[in-house]
């Protein structure tokens, strides 16, 4: 399976306003988690990142919301950030516009009935067309990529590659894609300690991104 680990420099050219990475003269990382929550892999992302001062955002699919409203809570309350990932996980390039507008709001609207409100999302795959990108613009809506993809999904590389993946692409301000989910968790268990550990004893920090 390919796919490019380091997001090219023309996708941030042709799409600048969708937020790819942050302030590079800070020493900051912005480590967030797709498709979860999940009822075993979620709590113990945030065991981990209690134990280093860590904040991450949650990216979650909003049927995993509507069955687990007690990790989305504990999420929350440890100081983390949440953001939509589609209420069933759609295909943006393979879906139908209003069909893919409705799984979104459906699923933003399954945050704000559980009192869990936000305007992140980011869309599966890192696939999302024009049109669907206007409509969520006018619905105020943060569009969050990356500019570093650990794989972690992704069961023919290693663990060890997953974490080569992230230690040799990111840099200050980057956003870095992790899965709370069962087909990443061989890879996610080993690869996050190791990641939270060696960016920390280089003084950086790992920072939520804004709800706003």
């Amino acid at each position: 399976m390919w796919y490019p680990v380091k997001t090219p420099s023309f996708a941030k050219v042709i799409l600048p306003d969708l937020c790819w990475n942050f302030n590079k003269s800070q020493k900051d990382l912005y480590l967030t988690f797709d498709d979860g929550p999940h009822p075993e892999i979620t709590p113990w992302v945030l065991e981990l990142l209690e134990k280093y001062q860590a904040k991450g955002t949650f990216f979650c699919v909003g049927e995993n919301v509507e069955k687990y409203p007690n990790v989305i809570q504990t999420i929350k309350d440890q100081g983390n950030s949440l953001g939509n990932h589609t209420f069933n996980h759609l295909n943006g390039w393979k879906t139908p516009l209003e069909m893919y507008l409705d799984n979104i709001k459906k699923s933003f609207d399954t945050f704000e009935n559980l009192c869990f409100k936000t305007n992140l999302f980011r869309p599966p795959y890192g696939k999302l067309n024009l049109a669907s990108k206007l409509q969520l613009k006018k619905w105020n809506t943060k569009i969050v990529m990356w500019d570093v993809l650990s794989g972690d999904f992704d069961s023919e590389i290693t663990p060890e590659k997953c974490f080569k993946n992230v230690v040799e692409n990111a840099q200050n301000g980057s956003i870095i894609v992790f899965h709370d989910s069962l087909k990443a968790e061989l890879n996610l268990r080993y690869v996050l300690p190791k990641v939270l550990d060696y960016f920390s004893e280089k003084g950086y920090r790992f920072k939520a991104i804004e709800e706003t």
